[in-house]
């Protein structure tokens, strides 16, 4: 085992590791409203609306993730009108493309998440505003969504924890992110065990990180 190397590739793992933050951090704000956007359409009442949720929800979660990010990175990037269009300027780059299919991956297992929070709300409690007459957009803004984001919380966070393991696909479009740089190094030193270990450990601790944060925020919110 060679002790020098993990030391010596430990601060350059973790200098990349930002880079996977920044990934998770901006795939998981832009897929919460894409979540809420189609867990209120599956919602409606409206067939069309609701089947076109479904689809969505149906499309990205039944497919690979690696398949989905190799589609937007390369197979857009082959489509000569979108190469004339503003859109290229995004689509040429692997790190935006990179957000768009960990965003609309991670959008279609929390529109699922909120969907089921939202059917788990005791019609009592709408019932209650409605007899008090408060409006039916105050309820659901004020009332329904808070508690349903705080009933989907250990469910989200497995969503979490499982987009960060999922951003490691990030290298495949060569973004030197955590695992692009330990696939990197590898590359000139020819040890992956030592150069793994370090990567999986700095994965390991950020999961530990986010796991102790939602319980912490289950305790809080609980009732």
């Amino acid at each position: 085992m060679d002790i020098e190397l993990m030391v010596n590739s430990f601060p350059k793992l973790l200098s990349a590791s930002l880079i996977t933050l920044k990934l998770l951090s901006a795939s998981l704000i832009v897929g919460l409203f894409i979540g809420l956007l189609f867990a209120i359409l599956r919602l409606n009442k409206n067939i069309f609306m609701n089947k076109f949720a479904y689809g969505y929800s149906y499309l990205f979660r039944g497919t690979p993730l690696l398949v989905q990010i190799f589609i937007i990175y390369y197979g857009l990037g082959n489509i000569e009108y979108l190469r004339t269009t503003v859109l290229w300027v995004i689509l040429k780059e692997p790190y935006w493309c990179a957000i768009i299919a960990f965003s609309l991956n991670t959008g279609a297992y929390t529109s699922e998440i909120l969907r089921s929070a939202f059917q788990t709300i005791k019609p009592g409690i709408i019932e209650a505003g409605k007899s008090l007459g408060i409006p039916s957009k105050i309820i659901f803004y004020k009332i329904q969504i808070p508690i349903a984001i705080r009933q989907s919380l250990p469910a989200y966070g497995n969503e979490i924890i499982l987009m960060l393991k999922g951003t490691s696909l990030a290298s495949t479009v060569t973004l030197m992110d955590l695992t692009g740089v330990a696939k990197y190094i590898i590359s000139t030193t020819f040890k992956p065990i030592e150069v793994f270990i370090v990567a999986g450990g700095i994965y390991l601790f950020m999961t530990f990180v986010v796991h102790n944060v939602i319980k912490f925020l289950e305790k809080k919110y609980s009732y």
